[in-house]
C-alpha cells in the first residue's frame, strides 16, 4: 500500500469534492480517498500492484477535473507558477465582478418601471427597452458567468448536480424565457399577456455569486502560506569543510556525513551532531523551550534553529526531506489535506435539491398543459418555479454572515480565516493551550529578587546596580532578563539616571555553563549557578531555603556574590501573562475543558498549570508528538481547538479541528492556524467562541429564510393557489420574491454588527 497527495484543479463547490472522491474510489486498487475542498488536495491510499498515480489522474480527468502529484521533497525550492496562476485567476474574477456588478445595477434601475408598474421620470425609456437589456445581459451570462454553465454541463455529463447546476438552470431559464417576449412581443400581447423580461434577475445572480467565488478563491490561496513560510525558515546555504577548505554551497547539495561550520548569529542548515566547539542555540521554533540551550560536542542540533553565541562544527546526520523541519512541513501538509469536519449545507442540499426542482418544473408544465391545453398557461408557472427556486438566497446565506462575522472579529482583534473555523468553533469541547508564549510571555523574566541585607539604605538597588553593570557585558539571555529587570526597577524607584550611567566593569569573564564575574569599584562581583558558587567555596547557607523554594517552583535561580560573600539570589522564569488566569477560568465556566501542552519539563509545566488553574497537562512533548497528542484527544470524541504561537505548534494547529494562533508569535503558526488572536491575549479565545456561536445562529436563521422562500414559494409558483384564487404567480413576482429573500438574508446578517462579547466572571 502506498500513500499519495494530489493537487486538484477545477473544483467549484464541496459537491465537486464528493464527485472527485467517487471517481478516485472507483479505480481498482484504491483503498481510501479523502478530498479537501479548502486545500484543493486529495489524499489517496492505493495498492501499487493494482494501480498507479497515472490511472488515478486519468480518473480525475475523466470526471472533468485535473490532478497533479505533489512533490516528494517538501523543502525543494518553491515553484511560483501555482501562485501566479491563482493571482491571474483572481484578477480575472475581479474584472468579471466589477463589470457584472455595473451591468446589473443598470439593469435593475431600468427594470423599476416594469417591476412596479409606475412611470419613473428620471429613468429614460431606452434603459428598460428589452433589446437593450438583452444586449447588456448576454456578456454577463456568457462571458462573466461562463464557468457556471461549463461546470453545469460537465456535471450533467457525469449525471450529478452542483451549485453550478442550480445557477445555470435558474439564470439560463430567466434569460431564455425573456428572449421570447423580446423577439415576439406581439404574440404575448395577442395572448393577453404582458411581454415581461427578467434579464436583471439573471445578471444580478451571476454578479453576486461571482463575488462570493472571488472571496472564496482568495481564502483558498492562503492555505499554502504556512508551507511556504516553513520552507522559508531553512538556511539558503551551508558552509562545509571540503579538502580542508571552507566552501559555501546551496543547502540542497549538503550530503550525509559532511562537516559543517556554523558561526554566531547564523542559522543551522541541516540536522546533525556537534563534533567540535560549543554554543547556545535558540530552539524555541521547534521545541517550545523558552530559553536557549547549551550545546557541546556529542549534542544534536536541529536545522533552521538559530545559533546564538559560539562557533562550532557539526556532522550532518539528516538532510533534505529527512530533516526535522521537513518532517514538520510534511505533518502540516497531511493535516491540511485531511477531510474537513463539516461540509457546507448548501452544497450538501444540491444532490437532491436540483433534481427535485427540475422534476417539479417538468411536472408543473405537463400538468398545466394537460389541464389548460395552453402553452403560455403551462410556461408561466414552469418559469415561476425555476426562477423562485434560484439559489441566490441559498448562496448568500452563509457567506454574508461569515463576512460580517469575520469583520466583527477583526474589530475585536480576532482574525478568522474561513467559514469552517466558525462552523466548528461553536462546537468546541476542549481547548489545548501551548504554554510558552501562549499562557506565558515566552521570554525569561526576573520574578523574584531576594537579598541578604534586605531593603535598608536601598541595599537592594545598590546591589542591583552592580549586578546590572556586570550582566550588561554578557550576551546570555538570562543576562538580558536581569538588565531589563534592573531598568524596570530603576523606573519604579525614579533612579533611571543611575542605570543609564552604570559603572565600568574591569576584568570581565564569562565562565561557560557557570556564570559571569567582574570588578566594579574594585569589588569582585560573581553571578552564576549554585554549583559554581560551591566550586568557588562561597557559603550559600543564608539563602538556601529561598533557593530550594524557587527550585521547587521550577524557576532558574542565579546567585549573586560580592567579594566572596553571598548577597542575593534571583528567580527567573517565563512569567504567566496577566490575562491568562481570568481567560482560562472563563473558558472553564463556559463548559470547556482546558488542557496545557508544552515541551517544557514536568515540574515547570505543573507549576504553571497550578498557577492558572489547569488540571490536565501534557509535558515534555516534542512537535511531532504535539500533533499526535491533539489527535489522541480528538479520538476521545471531542472537538478540539489548539492554541499556540511557535513554529513547533504548526502541525498541532493544523491537526486540530480549529487552530488558534497567538498574533505575537511566528508567522508560520499564524499561517497554519484557522483563527489568529492579534493581541496575544487569551481573552480573545472567549470572544472568538462567543462570536462563532452568534454567527452560526445567524447562518441558521439565513438558511431558514432561504429554504422557507423556496419550500413555500415553489408550490405557489407552480399554481397551487389557482383553484382557490384563480390566479397564477407572475414570474416577475417570483423574481421579486427571490430578490426579497436575498434582502432578508443580507439584512439579517447585518445584525451581527451589533455583536458584543459577554464577559463571564
Amino acid at each position: 500500500m502506498e500513500n499519495a497527495t494530489l493537487k486538484l484543479r477545477g473544483m467549484s463547490c464541496a459537491a465537486c469534492a464528493s464527485n472527485i472522491e467517487e471517481a478516485i474510489r472507483s479505480v481498482s486498487g484504491v483503498e481510501a480517498c479523502s478530498v479537501n475542498f479548502g486545500a484543493e488536495q486529495a489524499s489517496v491510499t492505493y495498492d501499487s500492484g493494482k494501480t498507479d498515480i497515472a490511472a488515478i489522474q486519468a480518473a480525475v480527468d475523466a470526471a472533468g477535473y485535473a490532478a497533479q502529484p505533489m512533490q516528494e521533497d517538501v523543502l525543494a525550492p518553491e515553484d511560483d507558477a501555482e501562485r501566479r496562476e491563482r493571482q491571474a485567476e483572481n484578477r480575472k474574477l475581479t474584472r468579471k465582478v466589477w463589470i457584472s456588478g455595473i451591468v446589473s445595477t443598470i439593469l435593475v434601475i431600468g427594470s423599476i418601471p416594469a417591476m412596479t408598474g409606475l412611470h419613473v421620470s428620471f429613468i429614460p425609456m431606452w434603459l428598460h427597452h428589452s433589446w437593450f437589456q438583452l444586449g447588456l445581459t448576454a456578456p454577463v451570462l456568457f462571458w462573466a458567468g461562463n464557468a457556471f454553465f461549463i461546470n453545469a454541463w460537465k456535471a450533467l455529463k457525469r449525471r450529478t448536480a452542483t451549485m453550478d447546476t442550480l445557477v445555470a438552470v435558474g439564470t439560463g431559464t430567466a434569460y431564455l424565457y425573456s428572449l421570447f417576449p423580446t423577439v415576439w412581443p406581439q404574440w404575448f400581447v395577442a395572448q393577453g399577456l404582458r411581454p415581461d423580461v427578467y434579464f436583471e434577475a439573471a445578471a444580478v445572480i451571476i454578479a453576486l455569486l461571482l463575488l462570493g467565488r472571488l472571496l472564496e478563491n482568495r481564502a483558498k490561496g492562503q492555505t499554502s502560506e504556512a508551507i511556504r513560510k516553513l520552507m522559508g525558515l531553512q538556511a539558503k546555504t551551508a558552509r562545509v569543510i571540503r579538502n580542508g577548505r571552507e566552501v559555501d554551497i546551496p543547502i540542497a547539495e549538503v550530503t550525509l556525513g559532511e562537516v559543517i561550520l556554523v558561526r554566531p548569529g547564523e542559522k543551522i542548515p541541516v540536522d546533525g551532531q556537534i563534533i567540535e566547539g560549543s554554543s547556545t542555540i535558540d530552539e524555541a521554533m521547534v521545541t517550545g523551550e523558552s530559553l536557549p540551550v547549551r550545546k557541546q560536542p556529542g549534542d544534536e542540533v536541529i536545522g533552521a534553529t538559530m545559533n546564538k553565541t559560539g562557533s562550532f562544527q557539526f556532522q550532518a546526520t539528516r538532510v533534505g526531506k529527512d530533516t526535522f523541519l521537513a518532517q514538520i512541513v510534511k505533518l502540516v501538509q497531511q493535516a491540511q489535506g485531511s477531510k474537513a469536519p463539516i461540509q457546507r449545507l448548501a452544497d450538501q442540499v444540491t444532490r437532491w435539491f436540483v433534481p427535485a426542482v427540475m422534476a417539479i418544473a417538468i411536472l408543473t408544465f405537463i400538468l398545466w398543459f394537460n389541464i389548460m391545453g395552453n402553452l403560455t398557461m403551462a410556461l408561466i408557472p414552469t418559469v415561476g418555479v425555476l426562477i423562485i427556486a434560484c439559489p441566490c438566497a441559498l448562496g448568500l446565506a452563509t457567506p454574508t454572515s461569515i463576512m460580517v462575522g469575520t469583520g466583527k472579529g477583526a474589530e475585536n482583534g480576532i482574525l478568522i480565516k474561513g467559514a469552517e473555523s466558525l462552523e466548528l468553533a461553536h462546537k468546541l469541547q476542549t481547548i489545548v493551550l501551548d504554554k510558552t508564549g501562549t499562557i506565558t510571555r515566552g521570554q525569561p523574566t526576573v520574578t523574584e529578587y531576594i537579598t541578604v541585607n534586605g531593603t535598608a539604605n536601598q541595599n537592594e538597588l545598590k546591589l542591583l546596580r552592580l549586578v546590572a553593570a556586570v550582566e550588561r557585558n554578557s550576551e546570555h539571555p538570562l543576562a538580558e532578563a536581569v538588565v531589563q529587570y534592573a531598568q524596570s526597577q530603576a523606573v519604579e524607584l525614579a533612579n533611571t539616571r543611575e542605570f543609564e550611567s552604570l559603572p565600568l566593569v574591569n576584568n570581565f569573564v564569562a565562565v561557560a555553563g557557570s556564570g559571569v564575574e567582574g570588578h566594579v569599584f574594585n569589588r569582585q562581583v560573581q553571578i552564576g549557578t549554585h554549583r559554581w558558587m560551591n566550586e568557588l567555596g562561597i557559603n550559600t547557607h543564608a539563602l538556601q531555603h529561598h533557593w530550594e523554594k524557587l527550585e521547587y517552583l521550577g524557576k532558574t535561580v542565579i546567585w549573586i556574590a560580592v567579594d566572596g560573600k553571598i548577597e542575593g539570589i534571583m528567580g527567573i522564569a517565563d512569567a504567566v501573562k496577566p490575562s491568562s488566569v481570568s481567560a482560562i477560568r472563563t473558558l472553564q465556566k463556559m463548559g470547556l475543558e482546558v488542557v496545557m501542552l508544552t515541551g517544557d519539563n514536568q515540574r515547570t509545566a505543573h507549576v504553571i498549570a497550578r498557577e492558572v488553574g489547569i488540571e490536565r497537562v501534557f509535558a515534555e512533548v516534542r512537535p511531532d508528538q504535539k500533533a499526535t497528542t491533539v489527535a489522541t484527544i480528538q479520538s476521545e470524541g471531542k472537538v478540539v481547538a489548539m492554541v499556540g504561537d511557535g513554529i513547533n505548534d504548526a502541525p498541532a494547529l493544523a491537526q486540530a479541528d480549529v487552530g488558534i494562533a497567538i498574533g505575537t508569535g511566528t508567522d508560520v503558526a499564524i499561517a497554519a492556524s484557522d483563527i489568529t488572536l492579534i493581541s496575544g491575549d487569551l481573552q480573545g479565545i472567549v470572544t472568538a467562541i462567543q462570536l462563532s456561536r452568534a454567527t452560526i445562529r445567524n447562518i441558521k436563521q439565513n438558511l431558514f429564510f432561504a429554504f422557507v422562500y423556496n419550500v413555500a414559494g415553489i408550490p405557489i409558483a407552480a399554481g397551487i393557489l389557482y383553484p382557490i384564487f384563480g390566479w397564477l404567480l407572475n414570474p416577475i413576482i417570483a423574481g421579486a420574491a427571490m430578490a426579497f429573500s436575498s434582502v432578508s438574508v443580507v439584512t439579517n446578517a447585518l445584525r451581527l454588527r451589533n455583536f458584543k462579547p459577554v464577559e463571564t466572571r
